[in-house]
């Protein structure tokens, strides 16, 4: 997984406000989960970091931040044996 944050510069819609508006994960498939850090929130999935820059950049307004530069891979103690 990789972590992520979505930084909005200008708020276009008027609702989410600026600043770092939304935190979320990076799969090792690509897909991402993104959960919104306002009042009224929701977590959504999406195919790609690319897919959800498509609906939530605003042409540049929101960006992601990337927390973690790569994949941590956590294998589970079962798979381990």
């Amino acid at each position: 997984m990789r972590r992520f944050m979505l930084r909005r510069d200008e708020d276009v819609n008027k609702t989410s406000g600026v600043g770092y508006v939304a935190e979320g994960l990076e799969f090792w498939d690509g897909t991402c989960a993104m959960h919104w850090r306002t009042p009224i929130n929701s977590t959504t999935i999406y195919r790609s970091a690319d897919d959800l820059l498509a609906i939530h950049s605003h042409n540049g307004a929101s960006t992601i931040e990337w927390i973690d530069e790569e994949h941590t891979f956590i294998v589970p103690e079962t798979e381990k044996l």
